[in-house]
């Protein structure tokens, strides 16, 4: 339960080998949480997570085994995490996968994967973790999307696309979830540099994970349901939304 000042106490999350996510706890154990469970595939790399957080401030720091794309066992694992551990004030999805769209768009199981790993995978963790938090009657529901979600470019489809649908269905999640306590909030961050886009060249207004983690972090309080990273690129995908269709296709980037 959030302390007398609102700050966060608890958290679950699911994709715990994540930069953006390690960098996000890490700036919450800084303030007051204090009970943070890791959970993922990669024992080594939450082990190496859960040490940073400890250091952090956080007291209680556990991992558990989660796989995005094993359907079957999302129910009974947001079960037995609220159960063991007395509920959760925030649980913050960070998993996905970027793929590789030259590779993805000739090979449609690679594809498929991508999506079942963005989209299908969050949607079907997502709503015991919701229908979890409205019965205990509050908490905060952080989902890191993308920027790519907002339109889908010839550059990045298949990975945009995914986005788009996960964007589209937390945003529709929090409307459903207003008057319960429970909220949503969607991170839609640009270009990051992480392990994830270690390969990559930078792209215009990258941001890092403690800058991304920053903003999460200022923005949990507020209540706000859909944060930009760095804020300014709410400006340039505004554009880029209403932009003539034979004009957006020949960006590259």
């Amino acid at each position: 339960m959030k302390d007398a000042l609102g700050a966060v106490q608890s958290v679950l999350v699911l994709g715990g080998n994540s930069d953006i996510a390690v960098a996000t706890v890490k700036k919450l154990a800084g303030q007051r949480a204090r009970t943070v469970v890791l959970a993922g595939r990669n024992a080594e790399g939450l082990a190496s997570a859960a040490k940073e957080i400890e250091a952090a401030g956080a007291t209680t720091v556990s991992t558990a085994t989660f796989d995005a794309l094993d359907f079957a066992s999302h129910g009974a694992f947001v079960d037995e995490m609220f159960t063991k551990h007395g509920g959760f004030d925030l649980v913050l999805l960070a998993f996905g996968l970027l793929g590789d769209q030259d590779k993805d768009a000739a090979d449609a199981l690679s594809a498929v994967k991508v999506v079942e790993s963005n989209y299908t995978g969050a949607v079907s963790v997502l709503l015991p973790v919701a229908d979890t938090m409205r019965t205990q009657g509050r908490g905060s529901i952080v989902v890191l999307s993308s920027v790519a979600g907002e339109r889908a470019r010839a550059a990045n489809f298949i990975y945009g696309s995914s986005k788009a649908g996960l964007d589209a269905f937390c945003q529709g999640l929090g409307d459903s979830l207003v008057g319960t306590g429970v909220s949503v909030m969607v991170v839609r961050p640009g270009f990051v540099k992480s392990k994830m886009t270690g390969h990559m060249e930078a792209k215009p207004m990258s941001s890092t994970p403690d800058e991304v983690a920053d903003a999460i972090v200022a923005a949990i309080p507020k209540g706000t349901e859909i944060v930009w990273a760095p804020a300014k690129l709410r400006v340039v995908f505004s554009i880029f939304r209403h932009m003539p269709r034979p004009i957006f296709r020949r960006i590259k980037a």
